[in-house]
């Protein structure tokens, strides 16, 4: 407490992030969990469609470090005010989306914006709470994560409800309208004031990406790790409709597989903490990539529509671990003056490159697949079993290089 000056109320620091992971994450439902429905619908083929996801995450990817390295520059802009002004500029490219058509070219263009500003908000967003909870703030991360994903879920089958009546076009719709939301929520936030450094003391400088990824060999190694973790996880969502379909189901199913899925992320933040002090960060970073290789395996082995359901209640320690595991991985691994950067190198990571890589490989194995035998989704699932074993290889060698923490 003694590091900040006029401290706001705790308790509306930690509901109103709360909020925040609610509507933030309601928000990216409302562009992903139909984003392969829609863009098929309007005349994409599955490469297609996988490279455009890929390259939304690649926007991520370029655009998350540079936010991350303007606020460790200028610490005296709130982070909030570079997180609404980065959505702001996305609301208006997803409305020009909504009501312009567009072909390839046009849609890279929307997806640049999209995946580069909307994805890059969450580490920063993340990064509001963390610099509170540095400052000894009881902020209950690891429950409003999981808030997050019960809004996700409900958002799902409440865009399932919307698509049956009124079309997959719809869902921009309410995208744009959560968008409007989160920018109105972080706001309103309170921004975070950092006490004056002693006098005398020279102030940390942060520093660059390579000298993070060289100077930490186990930070390094982990982010390999996730990186091809999540290159196996993402598209268990993202072309979720596709094994829903080879199952003997239909597009209308997808909102509710994508509320099992997600609901069961919410269970974990209410033994996350727990986890966190018994295992520590990195080896529950390690028992998520397992889930995730098991769920991957769950859903090729499932035969009908039923099987797919029972294979959802995996993500609880799949992905739904993964996310708060990743946050205080980070914030142990790198030093204080970093960690706005260390949290946007970990979403660079997990689902700006695995979703990218994710994307592209599974968009190509639908395709190639659906001409032999095993079928495009189940060519799609082997490979997310091979990635996320190798995931599980790397977690583990990271975890012996230097400390068990």
């Amino acid at each position: 407490m003694d590091h900040t000056k006029s401290m706001p109320s705790v308790r509306r620091l930690d509901l109103q992030y709360i909020v925040m992971q609610a509507a933030y994450w309601a928000m990216f439902a409302g562009i992903c969990a139909y984003q392969a429905a829609l863009l098929q619908e309007r005349g994409f083929s599955n490469s297609d469609v996988g490279l455009l996801i890929a390259v939304r995450c690649l926007a991520g990817i370029v655009c998350q470090p540079l936010l991350g390295g303007f606020a460790d520059r200028h610490p005296g802009i709130p982070l909030k005010h570079i997180v609404s002004a980065s959505l702001a500029l996305s609301l208006v490219v997803g409305l020009l989306f909504t009501a312009v058509p567009m072909g390839m070219a046009g849609t890279v263009a929307v997806f640049v914006i999209l995946g580069g500003f909307e994805i890059s908000a969450y580490p920063l967003m993340d990064a509001m709470a963390i610099q509170f909870i540095n400052a000894g703030v009881p902020i209950r991360y690891s429950l409003g994560r999981g808030i997050g994903s019960m809004a996700y879920a409900l958002t799902c089958v409440v865009l399932g409800l919307q698509v049956a009546r009124w079309g997959v076009e719809s869902t921009l719709i309410t995208h744009a309208g959560l968008v409007v939301l989160v920018i109105a929520l972080v706001c309103t936030y309170p921004a975070f004031h950092a006490a004056p450094a002693p006098a005398g003391a020279p102030a940390e400088k942060p520093h660059s990406v390579w000298y993070l990824l060289r100077s930490n060999p186990r930070f390094t190694l982990m982010l390999a790790a996730i990186l091809l973790g999540l290159t196996a996880c993402l598209p268990m969502s993202n072309f979720l409709v596709n094994v829903i379909e080879s199952r003997g189901g239909t597009s209308a199913d997808l909102g509710l597989a994508l509320f099992v899925m997600a609901g069961f992320e919410m269970p974990t933040a209410f033994f996350f903490q727990k986890l966190l002090r018994r295992l520590g960060s990195g080896r529950l970073i390690l028992i998520s990539m397992i889930f995730t290789t098991l769920k991957a395996a769950a859903l090729f082995f499932a035969f009908n529509m039923l099987g797919v359901m029972l294979a959802q209640p995996l993500q609880m320690l799949g992905y739904g671990l993964f996310t708060p595991a990743s946050v205080f991985f980070v914030n142990e691994s790198v030093p204080e003056a970093d960690r706005v950067r260390g949290q946007t190198v970990m979403m660079v990571a997990s689902n700006g490159m695995g979703g990218m890589l994710g994307s592209y490989i599974s968009g190509r194995a639908l395709d190639i697949g659906s001409a032999l035998p095993v079928g495009g989704a189940n060519l799609m699932l082997l490979c997310c079993i091979a990635l996320g074993g190798a995931s599980v290889a790397l977690a583990l060698l990271a975890l012996k290089v230097n400390g068990k923490k």
